[in-house]
């Protein structure tokens, strides 16, 4: 199942209920996983002004509510199996999918410490013009039980100077809403996912979450955002996906960042 290696680095092409399986009890420090929205319905949504398809592939079909919820409930308590008891675990989503995560969260005893709101200042218009426009997508930030002693630097998180997050203050504690633009042209310079995070989310979430040499775990690796941060950071990753072209996305990603730096490696 291992579908590429270099170092500190992994990648593994499968399922990742049955790869999960195979990762260690307590070898993990920090999940960070975006399921499937299972918002592939024929419908459509408007793209750099164009309107286009939602449907992303047969990854994304929901396959009903109760079906829905079984799969998220079941490669949750995996994860929380892999973590550490200083561990935590990231879970994103939309209103399609988090609600979902949640309450399986919720049900198999991880004890959540914020639901961070992610908006989205450039957010795609509503063709409809029957709601409102959708601007923000949900992260839920949990550990594995109440007894665990989660990581946090908050030091380095009430100091963070971010002049495009217009609601972080530098000195003052951050809070819960965060204002970050979408990924920019160059991080989809090898190809792109359909649900692709920017490199300054899961910088953000990283840095507050782990320390230098933690093992971070992408349930869902897609592009492998989380991996280049990861790896920029000094933490060391595995991540998995079973669609193979999005695989070659994060190695392509992962050679650039190598041949380009001369700290890193």
């Amino acid at each position: 199942m291992t579908y590429y290696s270099d170092k500190d680095f992994k990648l593994f092409k499968g399922d990742c209920l049955d790869i999960l399986k195979t990762i260690d009890t307590n070898s993990i420090d920090m999940i960070f996983a975006d399921p499937p929205y299972n918002l592939s319905n024929d419908g459509f949504t408007c793209q750099s002004g164009k309107m286009v398809s939602v449907n992303k592939g047969k990854w994304d079909v929901s396959k009903g509510i109760e079906n829905d919820f079984e799969f998220n409930k079941t490669w949750l308590l995996e994860c929380q199996r892999v973590l550490k008891s200083t561990g935590s675990i990231w879970v994103s989503g939309t209103y399609h999918s988090i609600y979902s995560c949640g309450f399986a969260m919720q049900l198999l005893g991880f004890h959540i410490l914020n639901d961070i709101i992610w908006f989205k200042p450039n957010a795609s218009p509503n063709l409809s013009g029957r709601f409102f426009t959708a601007s923000h997508e949900s992260i839920i930030w949990a550990r594995k039980d109440k007894k665990a002693k989660h990581t946090f630097n908050y030091n380095l998180m009430k100091e963070i100077n971010d002049s495009d997050d217009f609601l972080k203050n530098p000195g003052k504690q951050m809070r819960s809403v965060w204002a970050m633009t979408v990924g920019s042209k160059k991080e989809k310079l090898f190809g792109k996912h359909p649900t692709q995070k920017p490199e300054k989310l899961l910088s953000r979430i990283i840095s507050a979450s782990t320390n230098e040499g933690d093992l971070i775990l992408d349930v869902f690796n897609g592009s492998g955002t989380t991996g280049i941060i990861a790896t920029k950071l000094g933490r060391k990753y595995l991540g998995i996906d079973i669609n193979e072209s999005f695989l070659d996305i994060t190695i392509k990603r992962y050679k650039n960042l190598k041949f380009n730096s001369n700290t890193l490696f």
